[in-house]
């Protein structure tokens, strides 16, 4: 990377900082919108209890936790479901509907069922953050296995290959790159989702209980040092899926 890739990249986020703190001088309202160093001093303090629940640490390793446990099982039953409805018609058929019916339902509007379903505890969140990262894995997956060049499955078929050998040794390598492309997408929203989950009565811990417990007492810092840790994870678990994509799958955006 060159030099000027890496002005271009923090140039932005270094004037955003920037802005933020001649708006939060201008204002003086920390209740609004507190000092950068304030938020920084949160976050230089990571072991420290804040507010009664934790420190960051602990609350960070308890989201992730969650996080994990909602995209690992999203990821188990969206991608053999993609597969198959992207490869079988008649799965397609027989899913579809029901599949483009819930997939515009916001994952916060599950929250009264989730409650009703798995009662107060953690598997009302992780199903809330399942929810939420099921459904763009699921549609990458299906449009990575609709996607796959003919020519590779005709040559296949020339050399003799039946229809589970086209599947599991040209299908499912062909859609490598869009079901990672899924999985990119789908730890985002899990990221996301975590706030939601974490505002279930039973949590109480967590960055996004923090967060809402923190705006309950008017503490802006730590309500954006929490979200400035989402973000990060977010972004250093979308690099690692990048870095895959990249190192691996280079031969499939040289064939489109």
């Amino acid at each position: 990377m060159s030099s000027r890739d890496i002005i271009l990249k923090v140039a932005l986020p270094i004037g955003v900082v920037i802005a933020w703190e001649i708006l939060a001088i201008y204002l003086n309202k920390p209740v609004i919108l507190p000092k950068v160093e304030a938020v920084i001093n949160v976050l230089i303090h990571p072991f420290e209890g804040i507010l009664g629940t934790g420190s960051l640490i602990d609350n960070t390793i308890i989201s992730i936790k969650r996080v994990l446990g909602g995209f690992l099982l999203a990821s188990i039953v969206a991608i053999p479901l993609g597969i198959l409805m992207g490869y079988y018609r008649t799965i397609n058929s027989l899913c579809d509907t029901l599949i483009e019916l819930l997939r515009p339902i916001p994952p916060l509007a599950w929250v009264p069922l989730s409650l009703a379903w798995f009662g107060l505890g953690e598997m009302s969140m992780i199903f809330i953050i399942f929810i939420g990262a099921f459904f763009p894995i699921l549609i990458n997956t299906i449009s990575g296995v609709k996607g796959v060049p003919t020519p590779l499955i005709e040559a296949a078929l020339t050399l003799g290959a039946k229809g589970r050998d086209i599947l599991i040794k040209v299908v499912i390598p062909a859609s490598s790159p869009s079901i990672l492309t899924g999985l990119r997408v789908g730890a985002g929203i899990a990221w996301m989702c975590v706030v939601a989950a974490e505002m279930l009565p039973s949590s109480n811990a967590g960055l996004g209980y923090l967060i809402m417990y923190a705006y309950s007492l008017s503490r802006m810092d730590v309500v954006i040092a929490c979200m400035i840790i989402i973000g990060l994870i977010g972004l250093i678990l979308d690099r690692g899926l990048r870095y895959i994509e990249d190192k691996y799958f280079v031969w499939r955006k040289m064939m489109k």
